[in-house]
């Protein structure tokens, strides 16, 4: 959690933006606005000061050769986070692929590493590096890959306002960084649900 939030801070600079984009604060309908923004403030950057690296550690289980699987991929993972060029949120759906070492991850712990390397002020390109570098390390895999397709309020809102468009990159590390590994990996992603019934390894998936 987020300790170095400052929600009243939050809320008089709220009440200063409102004050600087021509608006009244004290009108009945905004005077609650700066709380509420401090409020979502807090959710949306509570991945600040936390230790990504110790919540993919402590969803880990050892595994014995035979029960490790060659491939796991979590599809269609939802996440949200905000860009830090305009403080404006892009969400959109991850792809987590590992190849084991010794250990397994559960797999809602693979959801809540994303969601607190998401929950900062995050670019996307350095949100997948960040993910697959945080799972590589924490649960000590073979290779990584973190694919992330997301659509951006800073694009669909604004300028052109290209509401359709959505913006998918591509982090990898260790096997998985390897040509082969990548592209059988991202074959798997992409071939929908079912095809992975044999790519798992199944332990921990409730961790």
């Amino acid at each position: 959690m987020n300790q170095r939030l400052d929600r009243a801070r939050i809320e008089s600079a709220v009440r200063e933006l409102l004050l600087a984009i021509g608006e009244d604060p004290d009108r009945a309908e905004l005077a609650r606005t700066p709380a509420r923004v401090a409020e979502s403030y807090a959710e949306f950057f509570s991945g600040i000061g936390t230790d990504a690296v110790a919540i993919a550690r402590d969803g880990t289980v050892h595994a014995e050769p035979g029960d490790r699987g060659q491939l796991v991929i979590v599809r269609d993972v939802k996440f949200r986070s905000v860009c830090e060029h305009h403080l404006l949120p892009f969400l959109g759906v991850a792809h987590l692929a590992y190849a084991p070492g010794e250990r397994l991850i559960g797999l809602g712990t693979l959801s809540r590493v994303l969601d607190a390397v998401a929950s900062r002020p995050q670019l996307q390109e350095r949100l997948g590096e960040q993910v697959a570098a945080t799972i590589a390390e924490g649960l000590g895999a073979a290779g990584v890959l973190v694919v992330l397709d997301a659509q951006h309020q800073c694009v669909t809102t604004r300028g052109e306002r290209q509401t359709g468009s959505t913006t998918v990159t591509v982090a990898a590390t260790g096997t998985l960084a390897e040509a082969a590994g990548r592209a059988e990996a991202i074959a798997l992603i992409g071939a929908g649900a079912g095809a992975g019934a044999d790519v798992g390894a199944g332990r921990g998936a409730d961790a």
